[in-house]
C-alpha cells in the first residue's frame, strides 16, 4: 500500500514527527484561500513574513496554514479539503529543515560534486536533498535549483534514503547573491497589504470590473500553478500584461493593489516576497513601455 494512497494518514504521521502539513489538490498546490483570505485580504496569518491576526479554520495561505496539531487536521473544515487532496505537502522550514529542489540531471550533478551528501528522495524530474536546519526560501539560485525552507511547501514523495546531514554553507551561500540585489524602485512601501481590487480604488479605469477581475484571477491562477519552479517569472509577465491592458485609461487604476495580490500569490508558492516585489515592479515597468 503506497504511502500516498491515504494523504491523511501520511499527514497524521508527519505531523506526529514534529513535521508541519497540509493537504494539496489537483496539480500538486494548495487550496485557494476562502472568500474571507481571498487576495489576503484578512492580513495572512500570525506565522507570515508580515504578521496577521488570520486564524482562518480552513487551509488557506498555503504553507502557513500548515500544522502539526491533529485537532486541526482532522477538523470539519480540512476535512472536505482531505477529501479532494491528492498528497501531501509539507513546511520544511516548520520542522528545521531546508529542501534543495534539483529540477534535472545536470542540477543533480552539480549537487553531487559542489555539496555534501544527505537524505535524497527522488522527484519526477530530479531529486529533493534534503538537510537539518531551516534557511530563507529562494527559487533559481542556478539553473535548475530551487531552496524551499522557510515561507515554502513541499510536496511528501516519502522518507528518502541517506543519512541527513547538517545544512552546509555551500547552500546558504546561494542565496546571497539574491538577498543582495537592490530593489528597483519602491516597490514594498507603495504596495498595501491585505488589499483587493475593486471600484473604491480604480475610479480611473475604463474597464468594467468584470473585465479587470477575470484577467487578474486568470494571472493569479498561472502563478500558483508554478509550484516547483518559475514563478517569479510568471508573475513578472501577469504584471507586465495587466499594466499593458491599463495604459490607455485615465486612471487610477488601482495597480498597486492588483501587485500586491500578484505578490501575494508568488509569495504562497516559495518565491521570497522581495524577489516577487521585484518582478512585480518590473513587470510594470515593461508593460507600460511596451503598451507605449
Amino acid at each position: 500500500m503506497s504511502e500516498m494512497s491515504y494523504p491523511l494518514h501520511t499527514a497524521l504521521s508527519l505531523a506526529a514527527s514534529g513535521v508541519p502539513v497540509l493537504p494539496l489538490r489537483a496539480g500538486k498546490v494548495p487550496f485557494g484561500n476562502c472568500r474571507t483570505c481571498a487576495g489576503n485580504a484578512c492580513g495572512g496569518r500570525p506565522n507570515m513574513k508580515a504578521a496577521g491576526p488570520c486564524r482562518c479554520p480552513g487551509v488557506c495561505h498555503a504553507w502557513a496554514a500548515a500544522t502539526t496539531e491533529p485537532a486541526v487536521i482532522v477538523s470539519p473544515p480540512w476535512a472536505a479539503a482531505w477529501r479532494q487532496a491528492v498528497c501531501v505537502g509539507y513546511h520544511p522550514g516548520g520542522a528545521g529543515l531546508t529542501v534543495v529542489d534539483l529540477d534535472n540531471a545536470d542540477a543533480i550533478a552539480w549537487a553531487r560534486a559542489a555539496l555534501p551528501a544527505t537524505r535524497t528522495v527522488p522527484t519526477a524530474r530530479g531529486e529533493h536533498w534534503i538537510y537539518r536546519d531551516a534557511m530563507s526560501s529562494h527559487n533559481a539560485v542556478r539553473p535548475g535549483v530551487d531552496i524551499k525552507s522557510a515561507m515554502s511547501y513541499v510536496r511528501w514523495l516519502g522518507p528518502g534514503t541517506g543519512h541527513m546531514t547538517h545544512l552546509p554553507d555551500a547552500v546558504r551561500a546561494l542565496a546571497v547573491k539574491e538577498e543582495t540585489t537592490p530593489a528597483p524602485g519602491e516597490v514594498a512601501s507603495s504596495i498595501p497589504r491585505g488589499a483587493t481590487w475593486d471600484r473604491s480604488v480604480a475610479t480611473g479605469c475604463r474597464h468594467t470590473d468584470r473585465y479587470v477581475r477575470t484577467g487578474l484571477e486568470r494571472g493569479l491562477a498561472l502563478i500558483t500553478a508554478r509550484t516547483e519552479t518559475g514563478a517569479g517569472s510568471q508573475a513578472f509577465g501577469v504584471a507586465r500584461f495587466l499594466a499593458a491592458q491599463h495604459q490607455r485609461c485615465p486612471g487610477p487604476c488601482g495597480l498597486d493593489v492588483i501587485g500586491a495580490q500578484i505578490v501575494a500569490a508568488a509569495v504562497a508558492v516559495g518565491v521570497p516576497e522581495s524577489y516577487a516585489e521585484r518582478a512585480v515592479a518590473n513587470g510594470f515597468t515593461t508593460g507600460k513601455e511596451h503598451a507605449a
